[in-house]
Parts: structure tokens; C-alpha cells; sequence
């Protein structure tokens, strides 16, 4: 089994290309693949709950984290968060890209 992650930096509200990267993240996890979606810089503002963007939907599978720094630069507390986002850190980040056998896919 493959295994992938994806780091996401761009806002979803200002980038169209955020959801095709999403997709793809979607459809290795539909094929098979372990997939991690890390989320940094503006791409924590998808992680909202009520946010209005296709992005972390119909993602079952895919595990998905929002960088701390990230949230807190931005007003964006833990409560404020949609269900199934974890809360992690630079060193989560630097454990997934390290892992054996991951591929990253920064974006």
C-alpha cells in the first residue's frame, strides 16, 4: 500500500487549485492509499467548521491535520474546528515526511 502526504498551504477561498489537490488526496485514499492532509499557513482556514468549501468533504479516510502555529496566527481556536481535524504540530509534520515510505506532496 502506498502512502501519501499531502501538505497544504494555500486558502481554499482563494485558490480553485486546493480542490483538485483534494481530490486527488481522495481518490489515492478511495484506490487504496494511506493519505495524511496536513494543513499550514492559510490552508487551516478550510479546517472552520461551517466553512463553505468542498475541500476535507466526502474525504473518509484521509487523515487530516491543521498545524498549530497556523490556527493560533489566525483566530482560530480548537472548538472552532470541524469534526475529524487534529490538532498538530511542526514535529507531527517532520515525523509523517520522515516516515519510510511516504511520499510528500507539498502544494
Amino acid at each position: 500500500m502506498s502512502k501519501y502526504l499531502f501538505i497544504e498551504t494555500r486558502d481554499p477561498f482563494d485558490s480553485t487549485d486546493v480542490k483538485q489537490t483534494w481530490d486527488l488526496a481522495v481518490d489515492l485514499s478511495k484506490a487504496g492509499s494511506e493519505v495524511a492532509y496536513f494543513l499550514v499557513q492559510n490552508g487551516v482556514f478550510a479546517t472552520r467548521e461551517g466553512a463553505k468549501t468542498p475541500v476535507l468533504e466526502g474525504g473518509n479516510g484521509i487523515t487530516v491535520y491543521a498545524d498549530d502555529l497556523s490556527l493560533r496566527e489566525r483566530g482560530i481556536a480548537e472548538g472552532a474546528l470541524r469534526s475529524g481535524v487534529t490538532v498538530a504540530g511542526a514535529d507531527k509534520l517532520t515525523d509523517l515526511i520522515m516516515e519510510d515510505g511516504r511520499k510528500p506532496i507539498w502544494t
